[in-house]
C-alpha cells in the first residue's frame, strides 16, 4: 500500500501520530541536509512509505531490513524519536485528531471517510435488540410505492376483535398532502353532519366524489357509533363507553363547582384510571379568568366517574349545555354573573356575607364564612401569594384605532385588546367613579390600553370567583362575584364624633390631603417620609378609636385595624408581617390603626433586647410607609422618645365633660332606638361620670332589659343599670 506525506502536513491519510514504537527500529534519512517531518508509521504486515527525499520497505519478518538509495544518510535513533515527539505536538498545536479507526488494512482519522455504513436493528427471542451490518432477509416489500401513490386514500385496516366484524380501520390516509386521520375518527363522528352537507354542496365534480369515496369508507366503519350516538341523543341517555361522543370541541360544557352553576368551553377529551376514582373521562375546557392585569383563558378538568349502563346526560358531573332543560335560564344567568366578573375585575372596596373559598393548612380549597367588608384585588393577591396564580393562556390582540368590538366581529372571539399609538384612550365609567382606591390604568408594552368588553360567549365562561382579601378575619380568599354587594356607608360617623370642630377638621383635613397630594413631598431620601403619623392618646372611652373608624368612613376607604396577633412576639415574625401589612395598606390608600400601641412602642431598656428589637424595627419601618397612620394609647409616656420624631401630629383627648357626655348619650338614642326617654332625663344622665365605652354598655344592657319586659327603652331601665353597675363598682 502507498502512503504519501510532505513537509507541510502533519498527518495526511492513513498516517498515525503517536509515540515511536520501542520494538520496531525505524529511521529517517536526509536529502540536500533537511529533515523529514513525519518519522513514524504504524506497524502493518506490509508497507511502503514514499516521499520526495526516500523509500522506505518494511514487513512483518524484516522491520530491521532497509532498501534505500545510496546517497541518503540515515539519521541515528536519539533524532528520530525527538522528531516523533516534535511532530505530535505539532499536531495537537494545529487542532488535528489523532485518534483513529481501522478500515481495511489500514487505519483513518476517525469521521474522515467519506461515505456511508448502514446497520440494521436484529432481535431475539426475548424482545431485546442490537444492531449488525448484515442485511435483514424475512423483509417484505414496502406496502405504499408508486402504484398506491396513485389512489387519492389509503386505508390501513387490522384484525379486530369485535364479534360483528373481521377488520376495523386503523387509519386513513390521503396521499396528496399524506393528511392522516387515525382511529377511533372522533372529528368525523361529531361533525358527520357537516360533512355530509359540505359533500351535498360541493359544485366541483372531482373533489365531490373525493369527498363521497371517504363519506363511504368512513360509513362503513363508523355507522355503528353515528347511530348509536343519534340514538342516546334521542332518548337524553348515554353509556360511559360513548360518553366521548356527545362532547363536540368548542361545545359550552355545564358544570356545578361549590354548588354554583359554571360554564367552561370543551377542548379535548380522554378515558384514564384516576389513582382515587378508577376508570373516568377526563373532560379538558377552558374558563375566562383575569390574573390582576389580563383576562385570560385557565385550564380546567372536569371528571366523568365510570357508571354501567346508561345514564340522563343532564345527571353527569359535566355535559355539554345544550342538553340542559333549563338552557335557556341557565345562559342568562351565566352572562349576568360574566357581567359582574367583568366588572369587579381590578380594584373593589365591597361588602361580602356570604362564604369564600380559601386553603387549608394543607393547601386544600375549604368554604370559610365571610361577613365583613371585603377589598377585591387580584392583582395584590398575586403580589402576596405568587404561588396561588394560574397560568393564563393570553387573548388575541388586535391594533385598530375603533375600540368598539365590531358587529360583525365572529362571536367566538377571544376578547380582544385595541391599541393605537395615535390614539387617546378613555376609561369606562366604572374605571372612573370617585374612590381612594389604588387602581391604576392598563398598560402593555408601555402604551395606554383599554379592554374591549368580552362577548356574550366570553362572559358565559367567565369564572365564578375573584381573588381578594376578607378585612376582619384577615385571610386572603376567593369570593363568588354575585354575593359581592355595595357597602351600607354610616354617613354620620364622623359628625357622631364628640371632639372639638377644630380637632375634627384638622384630623380630616389631613387625612384627605395625605389620599390625593401623598407624592408632592419627599424626603432627602426618596421614597422615604411621605406617610403621615397620627398619635391619639387619652384616657379610656374617649374616642380615639372612634376617630380612627369614623376618618375611614367619611373617607370610603379601608379601615386595617392592626393587632399584636397579626404581627406575633418574635422580632423576625414583627418585621416580615409589619413590612407585608404596611405595604398592602399603602397600596389599597387605607387607614392603618395601631391599638394600643404602647405593646410595641414602649420605650427600650438595656435589659429586654428581644422587646429592643421590636422597637427598632418599627423606628426604622415607619420611615417608608405612605398612608395614614393613627397610633392609639392611654400610656403615651411609655412610649419610647424616638417616636417623637417620627409622628406628624399628636392629640390628647380629656375626658368626657358634662356636654360631651350629654352628646354621645343623644346619639347613641337617635341610632334608631325606640325609646321613652325625655330630653330632661337626658340631662340627668348626663351628669354620670361615665366615659363613651361605658355609655353605649350601658345602653345596650337597658335595652336587653326593656325587650325582655316587651316595652320601649325607659329611664328607669337606665337607672336600673347604673345602680347595678355603681353597686359593682363599690363592691370591686
Amino acid at each position: 500500500m502507498l502512503l504519501k506525506a510532505d513537509t507541510s502536513t502533519c498527518i495526511h491519510g492513513a498516517l498515525l501520530i503517536g509515540s515511536l514504537p520501542t520494538d520496531v527500529a525505524l529511521s529517517a534519512y536526509l536529502k540536500g541536509k533537511e529533515k523529514l517531518q513525519i518519522f513514524w508509521l504504524a506497524c502493518f504486515p506490509v508497507g511502503r512509505f514514499n516521499t520526495r527525499y526516500c523509500e522506505i520497505h518494511f514487513n512483518a519478518t524484516m522491520a530491521h531490513s532497509l532498501v534505500y538509495p545510496a546517497d541518503i544518510i540515515p539519521v541515528s535513533r536519539n533524532e528520530v524519536k525527538e522528531a516523533a515527539e516534535s511532530v505530535k505536538v505539532t499536531s495537537v498545536a494545529h487542532g488535528q485528531d489523532t485518534s483513529t479507526a481501522t478500515n481495511g488494512s489500514f487505519k483513518v482519522a476517525v469521521g474522515m471517510e467519506c461515505g456511508i455504513q448502514n446497520l440494521y436493528q436484529k432481535e431475539d427471542s426475548r424482545g431485546r435488540t442490537t444492531w449488525s451490518h448484515k442485511y435483514p432477509e424475512d423483509l417484505e416489500e414496502a406496502a405504499e410505492n408508486e402504484t398506491t401513490a396513485c389512489y387519492a386514500i389509503l386505508v390501513r385496516s387490522k384484525k379486530s376483535f369485535d364479534s360483528r366484524k373481521k377488520l376495523e380501520i386503523d387509519s386513513i390516509t390521503t396521499t396528496l398532502q399524506r393528511l392522516v386521520f387515525q382511529a377511533p375518527f372522533h372529528p368525523f363522528v361529531h361533525r358527520w353532519a357537516q360533512l355530509t352537507k359540505a359533500i351535498d354542496e360541493q359544485d366541483d365534480q372531482e373533489t365531490k366524489n373525493h369527498l363521497l369515496l371517504l363519506h363511504k369508507t368512513l360509513e362503513a366503519e363508523l355507522k355503528d357509533v353515528i347511530a348509536a350516538r343519534a340514538d342516546y341523543i334521542a332518548n337524553n341517555v348515554i353509556t360511559f363507553e360513548h360518553v366521548w361522543t356527545i362532547f363536540q370541541p368548542g361545545c359550552t360544557i355545564y358544570t356545578l363547582e361549590w354548588d354554583r352553576e359554571c360554564a367552561a368551553k370543551f377542548v379535548s377529551g380522554s378515558y384514564f384510571d384516576h389513582p382515587k376514582y378508577g376508570a373516568v373521562y377526563g373532560v379538558n375546557s377552558q374558563k375566562i379568568d383575569w390574573n390582576g392585569e389580563n383576562f385570560g383563558l385557565r385550564n380546567v378538568q372536569h371528571l366523568v366517574l365510570s357508571f354501567a349502563g346508561t345514564m340522563i346526560i343532564s345527571s353527569l358531573d359535566a355535559f355539554p349545555l345544550e342538553f340542559h332543560p333549563g338552557r335557556k335560564e341557565i345562559t342568562s344567568r351565566l352572562l349576568k354573573r360574566g357581567k359582574l366578573f367583568e366588572y369587579y375585575h381590578g380594584y373593589h372596596y365591597k361588602a361580602y356575607h356570604s362564604y369564600a373559598i380559601g386553603k387549608n393548612m394543607c393547601g386544600h380549597d375549604i368554604k370559610v364564612t365571610v361577613d365583613t367588608r371585603v377589598i377585591i384585588d387580584t392583582f395584590a393577591y398575586g403580589k402576596f401569594n405568587p404561588n396561588s396564580i394560574p397560568h393564563l393562556y393570553p387573548l388575541k390582540l388586535k391594533s385598530t384605532v375603533d375600540v368598539t368590538p365590531s358587529a360583525t366581529d365572529d362571536e367566538d372571539d377571544d376578547g380582544d385588546i385595541y391599541i393605537d399609538e395615535d390614539v387617546t384612550y378613555k376609561f369606562e365609567e366604572s374605571y372612573t367613579e370617585p374612590f381612594y382606591g389604588s387602581i391604576e390604568p392598563s398598560h402593555l408594552n408601555g402604551k395606554l390600553v383599554k379592554r374591549a368588553a368580552l362577548t356574550d360567549n366570553q362572559l358565559i365562561i367567565c369564572s365564578p370567583l375573584l381573588k381578594g382579601y376578607a378585612l376582619k378575619p384577615k385571610r386572603w380568599l376567593e369570593f363568588f362575584v354575585d354575593e359581592i354587594k355595595e357597602i351600607e356607608w354610616n354617613n354620620h360617623a364622623f359628625s357622631n364624633l364628640v371632639l372639638p370642630a377644630d380637632q375634627k377638621e384638622l384630623i380630616l383635613a389631613f387625612a384627605e390631603s395625605q389620599v390625593k397630594y401623598k407624592d408632592t413631598f419627599d424626603d432627602v431620601i426618596s421614597g422615604k417620609g411621605k406617610g403621615i403619623i397620627m398619635l391619639l392618646s387619652g384616657g379610656p372611652g374617649t374616642g380615639k378609636t372612634l376617630t380612627a373608624e369614623s376618618v375611614a368612613e367619611n373617607m370610603k376607604v379601608p379601615l386595617y385595624m392592626m393587632s399584636a396577633g397579626d404581627l406575633g412576639i418574635k422580632s423576625s415574625d414583627v418585621e416580615s408581617s409589619l413590612t407585608t401589612i404596611l405595604e398592602m395598606v399603602a397600596k389599597w390608600n387605607a387607614v392603618l390603626l395601631l391599638d394600643e400601641c404602647d405593646v410595641f412602642l414602649e420605650a427600650r431598656s438595656a435589659h429586654d433586647l428581644e422587646r429592643n428589637k421590636i422597637v427598632s424595627i418599627f423606628l426604622r419601618t415607619l420611615e417608608y410607609y405612605e398612608g395614614i397612620l393613627f397610633l392609639t394609647t392611654n400610656r403615651v409616656k411609655n412610649i419610647d422618645p424616638a417616636f417623637q420624631s417620627r409622628i406628624h401630629i399628636s392629640m390628647e383627648y380629656s375626658d368626657l365633660d358634662v356636654d360631651a357626655r350629654g352628646q354621645v348619650w343623644r346619639n347613641f338614642l337617635d341610632r334608631g332606638v325606640k325609646h321613652d326617654i325625655s330630653y330632661g332625663e337626658i340631662q340627668i344622665l348626663r351628669e354620670v361620670e361615665v366615659n363613651g365605652r361605658q355609655i353605649k354598655n350601658v345602653l345596650k344592657t337597658a335595652q336587653l332589659l326593656a325587650c325582655h319586659k316587651g316595652v320601649p327603652l325607659r329611664y328607669e331601665h337606665l337607672t336600673t343599670v347604673l345602680n347595678v353597675e355603681k353597686r359593682r363598682v363599690q363592691i370591686g
